[in-house]
């Protein structure tokens, strides 16, 4: 079965071009342990069960998405504030990031840019709204200590680098 946008791991790779090992926070054990045979991991690989799904996004961008969306939603309003949650490599660094878990959005795509394609802009716009609410409610009860935390856009960046080293 896939994944929505994959582990965080998948995320590196797609976004850094190298495995993540930055982002420990979104490999967690699931809450609830499924019994069924496990599929072999290649030598060399780790076995996680996945928890979240997590992303990063802007903080602004995603509160004009809120905003634009409670003001009609307008495609032509909210596009330059998705363009920045589909690039995020574009946010300044003093911009906080948000982690949001994308299993709240209630359905799989590979990419963003394959979300956008079949939910259009407000549709991809409400999803990331409700991947951010899905992280707060926090579903699976981690204890705060441990759950991922919102850091500026220049700490994401510098993550993303040394996931690449």
């Amino acid at each position: 079965q896939g994944r929505r946008f994959g582990t965080s791991r998948d995320f590196c790779k797609r976004f850094a071009k190298a495995p993540c090992t930055v982002f420990p926070c979104a490999l967690v054990p699931s809450a609830m342990a499924v019994e069924e045979q496990a599929p072999e991991v290649p030598e060399g690989e780790e076995e996680f069960e996945i928890g979240q799904d997590l992303y990063y996004v802007s903080e602004k961008a995603l509160a004009g998405i809120k905003e634009k969306l409670s003001n009609g939603k307008k495609e032509e309003d909210i596009k330059p504030f998705l363009d920045k949650v589909m690039e995020p490599d574009q946010v300044p660094d003093d911009e906080t990031m948000l982690p949001v878990d994308m299993r709240g959005v209630g359905q799989e795509f590979d990419s963003i840019e394959d979300m956008v394609v079949e939910l259009g802009i407000v549709g991809a716009a409400e999803a990331f709204v409700k991947a951010r609410e899905y992280f707060e409610a926090n579903k699976d009860k981690e204890p705060e200590d441990e759950r991922p935390k919102p850091m500026t856009a220049a700490e994401w960046k510098s993550a993303l680098a040394e996931g690449e080293e």
